[in-house]
């Protein structure tokens, strides 16, 4: 390489300074995506494979610090989407939600796995239950849609969909990482297992069975440790008061990462764990600062997002890529065509609340990112053999699915017909108003709003509604009760939960 010399001396010696440097480049990069509807996460990891050992020449093949890494940035980005999770809006689509990330992601694996073990898995020497088992493994680890891309391509594309689709796939893509990675954990072991098995036969029934119940018991640990560390969390809220937001968005961090931590040392779900602590803590009445924490939270989540992705492209070797390329192409297609689309449909088949073209619109959301990419991180760490082909067949599969399906989620929502028109950003006539103060809103006034009166008291307005500025031409209006209106002119309005019928009485 070129560069290799030079790169390897100032990753030793400037780890800092090349760091600095990429996530400069992808954060210019997202201009330019932005401008093409690239996806951001797609930018980042191209960014980390151009800088790779093929290109560039920075060498980065430690797969054991990858995962840990990796593991450390999965649970922000999960803690961060249940945060943002409103279960008021998800309620009505909860039962979806959760059909799509337990029974979805055990009907795309099996899927999957049927169609990996007939078209390749025959084709090598390993004996059937091998090759069945890594069928079953490579189809867990791609099982998910990754939240970090739904979250940001929905939110960055600004789509707002009809029939609460968007909460269906914000329910689905937050909760369905948990499952798969426990599937990929277990089926790194049961394939261990096999591959190992050089003292005598290993009875496939009872690695089933061992694997069933595993599987079975870190949910329920995972769920209960996640449930009573969010409870738990809520009664510190009620109890302290700290400084500022910034310090509530580290105690909640921290309330999660413990909720990881014991979760895995009592043998359950870590992930799990963590996604049940933040919905608890994000739904919390009692929850300080929370459009400031989520703003803090939000800077932390694209920080490990961004280097996470720059981290998986720093692995995945353009020179080995071209040898699994067929391979993967085909487990893509197979996967956006196939069995997506039926895992989705069987979830939904029911559900009379989704349109055909509201359930075809959600299978073609079955997006990949940074969380399938992580999972293929596990058999290398593990030492399985081959597993560095799985996670280049994973890699590639994850860039095809963030191009053709990433790429292309306005226009197939538009064609499908069930995005809305973008909502028109809110003018604030220059006016900084901390978010915590309630939602703002413009409204121009039409001649059927003054027919009881043309003042401002003659609207009567909501309790907890306020006009906070006024415009009409060019010119401001500090807005009170005389205030003579007219048609057209705009209003700033403020909706603030914030009243004095709810501040203690000391207060007032």
């Amino acid at each position: 390489m070129l560069f290799s010399v030079l790169s390897a001396s100032i990753f030793t010696d400037g780890t800092m300074l090349v760091l600095s440097l990429l996530v400069f480049i992808a954060l210019m990069m997202t201009k330019v995506g932005h401008r093409f509807g690239i996806p951001t996460l797609l930018l980042f990891l191209l960014v980390g494979m151009m800088a790779g050992n093929d290109i560039i020449g920075l060498k980065f093949d430690n797969y054991e610090s990858a995962e840990i890494i990796g593991e450390l940035a999965m649970c922000v980005i999960i803690l961060s989407g249940a945060l943002e999770t409103d279960m008021k809006k998800v309620r009505p689509v909860m039962k979806q939600g959760i059909l799509l990330s337990t029974v979805g992601v055990l009907v795309t694996v099996a899927l999957t796995a049927f169609f990996l073990f007939l078209t390749f898995g025959r084709n090598g020497s390993s004996p059937v239950s091998v090759a069945l088992a890594k069928s079953v493994l490579v189809a867990s680890v791609m099982a998910s849609t990754d939240s970090a891309s739904v979250f940001s391509l929905l939110r960055s594309k600004r789509l707002r969909l009809k029939e609460n689709i968007g909460s269906v796939l914000e329910m689905e893509s937050g909760s369905n990482d948990p499952l798969a990675h426990l599937l990929t954990i277990i089926m790194v072991g049961v394939v261990a297992a096999l591959q190992g098995a050089s003292s005598g036969p290993v009875k496939s029934g009872s690695l089933i069975a061992s694997a069933a119940f595993e599987l079975v018991m870190k949910i329920i640990i995972g769920a209960a440790i996640g449930y009573a560390v969010g409870k738990g969390s809520t009664l510190i809220f009620k109890k302290i008061r700290l400084g500022g937001s910034p310090l509530y968005a580290i105690l909640i961090l921290t309330m999660g990462f413990f909720s990881y931590g014991l979760s895995s040392m009592l043998w359950g779900s870590g992930l799990l764990a963590i996604y049940v602590t933040g919905l608890i803590i994000g739904n919390d009445v009692n929850m300080p600062f929370r459009k400031d924490v989520q703003k803090v939270m939000d800077g932390i989540t694209w920080l490990a997002q961004l280097l996470m992705f720059l981290m998986l492209g720093l692995l995945a070797s353009p020179g080995r890529l071209p040898s699994v390329s067929v391979s993967a192409i085909c487990v893509a297609l197979f996967m956006m065509f196939v069995a997506r689309p039926i895992s989705v449909f069987i979830c939904l088949s029911r559900v009379k609340s989704l349109s055909f073209r509201g359930k075809l619109f959600v299978s073609w959301v079955g997006l990949k990112g940074a969380g399938p990419i992580m999972f293929a991180v596990a058999p290398v760490a593990a030492g399985l053999a081959n597993a560095t082909r799985i996670f280049d067949i994973v890699f590639v599969v994850t860039l095809l699915s963030l191009i053709i399906q990433g790429m292309t989620l306005a226009p197939v929502a538009k064609l499908l017909k069930v995005s809305l028109d973008e909502a028109p950003p809110v003018d604030t006539l220059g006016i900084d108003i901390p978010e915590e103060l309630g939602d703002i809103t413009n409204y121009t006034l039409k001649e059927s709003d003054l027919k009881r009166g043309n003042t401002l008291r003659d609207l009567h307005l909501p309790h907890g509604t306020r006009v906070i500025m006024l415009k009409r031409g060019e010119y401001y209006l500090a807005p009170h009760g005389s205030l003579a209106l007219k048609p057209g002119d705009m209003m700033v309005i403020l909706v603030s939960e914030h009243t004095e019928d709810n501040i203690p009485e000391e207060l007032l």
